[in-house]
C-alpha cells in the first residue's frame, strides 16, 4: 500500500511538473498564406500594441530551394515585394525596412533579393495610440526560379490593445532587423563601414555612355566578402563590382561600371546615389554624389597588384588560437575546473604510468571534441543568420540551469554523497584494449572543463575567434579545433610526463579531505551561475532555482545517510526537482530585470547607445564603451582591477568623459552587431573613442591602467583643437 501511495505521490508530481511546462502563449502572427513555392504571414513584435505610438511587425516570407523574391532595387530584372493597406483599421502610414539582399549574377544579369527565408520589419504609425489594431494586407510580389510566378495575397491580421510585451515572433524579427544596413550618418548604425568617397570616370572605350564608378570604403574590422549595391536615377544601370580588399583588410575600393552617363549628366542633381556597404551581416547605406575621379583614384587602379593583396594569414590565426587556449588556463572562469584538474593529478599517485597517460590522453580528446561540437553549433547558427560568438550560451537561461545541476551534482559526488556511474558503453571506452577503466569519465571531465571556460575571454582569443566566425565554416572548425588543443596543452603536457602525477602521494584520507573542500569551490561556482540568473530572468527565479539546488543536495545527502532505503525513488525525486528547476525561467514573469539592469548603470555608466556616440565626439567628448555581461568573470576582473580603480576610474568620471555600459548578459542583436562591426565575437570587449580616433579604439581583452589611460589620450587629442 505504501508503495502504492508513493508511486500515485511521484505521478502527481511529475504531472505538476509537466504542467509548469506548457506553453502559455501563442505566436502573434496572422495565418500563412500559402503557395505551391512560397509562404507569407504578418508577425508582430508585441502581443498587443502598447501606449507608443508604432507597432514593430514583420513579412515573414518562407520559400522552396532555389525560390527567391527581391530587394526594394531588384537590379535588372524583377520587382519588390508592396504592400496596400485598404480597409485597416488604427493605420497612419507604414514603412517596410529591408535586410542586407544576396546578389544573384545570372548570363551577365544581376539581381539582388532573398532565398530560404525573410523577415521584412514593418513600423505602423498608430492613428490612435493606444487603441487595438486590424489589418488588412494586400500584398503584391514576384518569386523567381528558373521560372517567375507573380502572386497576390491578402493577410488579416489583429493585435489588441494592452501592454505590449515580447512576443514569441519578437527574437525573429530582431534577427532580421540586425541586418538592415544602418544610416552612414550615424557611427554605431554604420557597423564600423565607411564611405570614404564616390568617383566617377567616363569609359573611353565606350560611346560616352558608359562609366566606371569608384568607391572607397574603409572597415573597423577586416573586410571579409565586401560588396556595394548602388541605387541611383532609373536611366543608370550598375553592373557588379570589382573588389580589391587591401593587405590588413582595413579597406577596399570597388569599381562599378555603369550605362546611363549621358542621361545623368543631362541632369546633375540626379547623380544623388544611395550606396549601400555590404559585409555580411555588415551593413551601412550612404547619400553621395560621386564627383569625377582623380588622377590618384586612376593611379591606384593601375597598381591593385602591389597595392592589394589577401587577408590575414590562416597560420598566424591557428597560431593565436592555439596561443588563446593555452592563456585560458589561467582565466578567472577556468579556475572553477582547477579542482577537477587537481583531483585528475593526485588521483593517480603512485599508479602506472601507462594509466595516467591514457587517462589525460582522454581527457584532452573531451575538450578537442567539445570544441568541435562548439564549432558545429555556431556553424549551424551562423547558416540560419542567428547571431553568434564567444559564450553566448551563457545567455540562455536553461543553459545555466543545466549548468548549475551539473556543478551541484559533481559536488555532491566530491562530499561522498553518491558515486557517478556514467553508463558502461561510455565509462568503459577502451577497457579490452587498454585495461584502464573509466576513460569514458575523464572524456567527460573534459568536455565540462570547456564548457565552463567559455564564459572567458583571453589575449589572442578574441582575434582568432573573430577571424573564424566573420569567415566559413573550414575556418571555424579549424580555428576552434587549435583552440581546444591549446586548453588541452596541459592535459597533453602530464600525458608526455605522466611521472609529474604518479610521483604523487598515494591516495587516502588525505585525498578525502580535499575531496570535500574542492566540493565547496564548486558549489561556489554553483552560486555564481544562480546568481546571473537573477539578471537574466529575476530574483524569484534565481532564489526558486537555488532552492532547487540546494533541494536536490539535501536528497541525495539524505539518499547516503539513509542507506539508499529508498533506492530509485530518491532519484526520481531529484529528477522531479531539475524538471521544476529547467521549468522556472519559461513560468517566472521577469520582474526585475529592468531593475537590475537600470542598477548596474550607476553614477560611472550611460546607457549604450551607438547613435549618440558620433555626436558626443562632435562636441568634443571622449567616450568609453564597456560591453559586459554578468557571467563574464574577466569582465568582473577588469571593472574591480582597472575601471574602478586609480586613473582610469577618475577621467572616465571626469568632465567630458562619456562612460557607456553595454549588457550582454541576455541577448541583444544590436550589441552582437556593435561587436561583429569591430570582428570580435566575445567579451569583454572596450574601445574607446574620441576626436582624436572617431572610428574608436579597440582595447585588449585584458586591461590595465596604461593601456586604457593610453587610449583615452590618444583619442581626446583632437578635442583642444575642435573648440578652439
Amino acid at each position: 500500500m505504501r508503495k502504492l501511495l508513493r508511486t500515485l505521490n511521484f505521478v502527481a508530481i511529475l504531472t505538476v511538473g509537466s504542467a509548469l511546462l506548457a506553453p502559455f502563449a501563442h505566436a502573434a502572427s496572422s495565418s500563412w498564406d500559402e503557395t505551391d513555392h512560397t509562404a507569407l504571414r504578418i508577425i508582430s513584435q508585441t502581443d498587443a500594441t502598447g501606449d507608443g505610438e508604432t507597432v514593430t511587425l514583420g513579412l515573414h516570407f518562407r520559400l522552396a530551394d532555389h525560390w527567391k523574391i527581391y530587394w526594394r532595387s531588384p537590379g535588372d530584372a524583377g520587382y519588390p515585394p508592396s504592400v496596400e493597406w485598404d480597409g485597416s483599421y488604427n493605420v497612419k502610414d507604414t514603412s517596410i525596412d529591408w535586410p542586407l539582399p544576396e546578389r544573384f549574377s545570372i548570363l551577365g544579369l544581376e539581381t539582388l533579393g532573398y532565398t530560404n527565408e525573410v523577415v521584412l520589419p514593418l513600423t505602423v504609425r498608430l492613428g490612435n495610440p493606444g487603441d487595438s489594431l486590424a489589418l488588412k494586407a494586400q500584398v503584391s510580389y514576384l518569386a523567381c526560379a528558373e521560372i517567375c510566378i507573380p502572386y497576390d495575397s491578402e493577410l488579416v491580421f489583429s493585435l489588441p490593445a494592452g501592454p505590449g510585451t515580447p512576443s514569441p515572433e519578437a527574437h525573429l524579427i530582431n534577427r532580421f532587423q540586425s541586418l538592415v544596413p544602418g544610416q552612414g550618418s550615424g557611427l554605431g548604425a554604420s557597423m564600423g563601414l565607411s564611405l570614404n568617397g564616390a568617383e566617377f570616370a567616363v569609359d573611353p572605350a565606350s560611346d560616352g555612355d558608359g562609366g566606371t564608378l569608384y568607391v572607397m570604403a574603409s572597415s573597423n574590422a577586416p573586410f571579409t566578402a565586401p560588396d556595394v549595391f548602388v541605387e541611383g536615377p532609373p536611366e543608370i544601370a550598375f553592373a557588379k563590382p570589382k573588389v580589391s580588399v587591401a593587405s590588413d583588410g582595413a579597406s577596399a575600393l570597388m569599381e562599378i561600371g555603369f550605362q546611363g552617363l549621358k542621361a545623368a549628366k543631362s541632369a546633375p542633381e540626379q547623380l544623388n546615389l544611395t550606396i549601400t556597404l555590404a559585409d555580411h551581416p555588415r551593413g551601412a547605406e550612404f547619400r553621395a554624389q560621386p564627383t569625377p575621379a582623380t588622377a590618384d583614384t586612376l593611379a591606384l587602379t593601375n597598381n591593385l597588384p602591389q597595392a592589394m593583396a589577401a587577408g590575414p594569414s590562416m597560420l598566424v590565426m591557428l597560431s593565436l588560437a592555439v596561443l588563446g587556449g593555452l592563456i585560458l588556463n589561467l582565466m578567472p572562469c577556468v579556475l572553477p575546473v582547477l579542482s577537477i584538474k587537481l583531483l585528475g593529478v593526485v588521483g593517480h599517485g603512485g599508479g602506472e604510468v601507462r594509466t595516467v597517460r591514457l587517462s589525460f590522453l582522454a581527457s584532452a580528446a573531451g575538450i578537442v571534441s567539445s570544441f568541435l561540437v562548439l564549432a558545429a553549433a555556431l556553424i549551424a547558427l551562423k547558416s540560419a543568420g542567428l547571431a553568434i560568438g564567444w559564450g553566448i550560451q551563457f545567455q540562455h537561461p536553461w543553459f545555466l540551469v543545466a549548468m548549475a545541476l551539473i556543478v551541484t551534482l559533481f559536488a555532491c559526488n566530491l562530499w561522498g554523497f553518491f558515486e557517478v556511474r556514467l553508463p558502461e558503453s561510455v565509462n568503459e571506452i577502451g577497457e579490452p584494449a587498454t585495461h584502464v577503466h573509466g576513460l569514458g569519465g575523464h572524456f567527460m571531465t573534459g568536455a565540462f572543463a570547456t564548457l565552463l571556460a567559455t564564459p572567458c575571454s583571453a589575449p589572442f582569443l578574441g582575434t582568432a575567434v573573430g577571424f573564424a566566425l566573420a569567415r566559413g565554416a573550414f575556418e571555424i572548425l579549424a580555428i576552434f579545433t587549435a583552440l581546444g588543443i591549446g586548453l588541452a596543452l596541459p592535459y597533453l603536457l602530464v600525458a608526455a610526463r605522466p611521472k609529474f602525477a604518479t610521483m604523487m602521494p598515494k591516495p587516502g584520507r588525505w585525498m578525502v579531505i580535499l575531496r570535500r573542500v574542492l566540493g565547496f569551490a564548486l558549489a561556489g561556482t554553483g552560486v555564481w551561475l544562480v546568481s546571473i540568473l537573477a539578471f537574466q530572468v529575476s530574483d524569484l527565479a534565481a532564489a526558486l532555482i537555488g532552492a532547487a539546488m540546494v533541494a536536490i543536495a539535501a536528497t541525495l545527502y539524505a539518499h547516503k545517510r539513509l542507506g539508499h532505503k529508498y533506492g530509485r525513488l530518491d532519484w526520481a525525486a531529484v529528477s522531479v526537482l531539475a524538471v521544476l528547476a529547467f521549468a522556472v525561467p519559461a513560468t517566472i514573469a521577469d520582474t526585475t530585470a529592468n531593475q537590475n539592469q537600470t542598477a548596474n548603470l550607476d553614477d560611472l555608466w550611460q546607457p549604450f547607445d551607438t547613435a549618440q556616440i558620433q555626436t558626443l565626439v562632435e562636441q568634443g567628448n571622449v567616450v568609453f564603451v564597456d560591453v559586459t555581461a554578468e557571467w563574464c568573470i574577466t569582465c568582473q576582473v577588469n571593472k574591480v582591477v582597472v575601471i574602478g580603480e586609480g586613473e582610469v576610474y577618475a577621467r572616465l568620471g571626469s568632465s567630458g568623459t562619456v562612460a557607456m555600459q553595454a549588457d550582454w548578459t541576455k541577448p541583444d542583436p544590436a550589441i552582437a552587431a556593435y561587436l561583429a562591426s569591430f570582428g570580435r565575437y566575445g567579451i569583454p570587449f572596450n574601445a574607446v573613442y574620441g576626436p582624436g580616433a572617431p572610428n574608436g579604439i579597440a582595447l585588449p581583452e585584458l586591461l590595465s591602467q596604461s593601456v586604457v589611460v593610453e587610449a583615452l589620450d590618444k583619442a581626446g587629442a583632437g578635442a583642444m583643437a575642435m573648440t578652439r
